[in-house]
């Protein structure tokens, strides 16, 4: 019992250390970049957002993003309308999180991002 504490203590900080250090950028803009690309976005833009968002966001906000996404009861499993992701967008309740998107958005699909 005692091994697997220390174990599972260890994980937590050698994450906490990845994370902390940027060495799990790679990992974390992949998975920011597959969210938007199965959300229909084309693999360019999905990239050039990917990399603008995880380098302005945390990993708390980007996972909280990603929460405030998903369909609530009543709602379509995809956000289909522009105000459909505004009204999801707003669920964060973070104006730092909704400027980001936004701007990484427009830039993007300006192509100057």
């Amino acid at each position: 019992m005692r091994k697997l504490l220390v174990a599972l203590l260890l994980l937590v900080v050698i994450g906490g250390a990845v994370l902390f250090t940027g060495l799990g950028r790679p990992v974390v803009k992949w998975r920011v970049e597959h969210s938007l690309v199965e959300a229909g976005m084309s693999d360019a833009r999905a990239d050039c957002m990917a990399g603008r968002m995880v380098d302005r966001l945390s990993v708390i906000q980007l996972w909280n993003l990603r929460q405030a996404m998903q369909p609530r009861e009543g709602e379509p499993e995809e956000a289909g309308s522009f105000g459909e992701v505004v009204k999801r967008l707003r669920r964060t309740d973070d104006f730092e999180t909704v400027s980001v998107v936004g701007a990484s958005a427009a830039l993007c699909a300006a192509g100057i991002g």
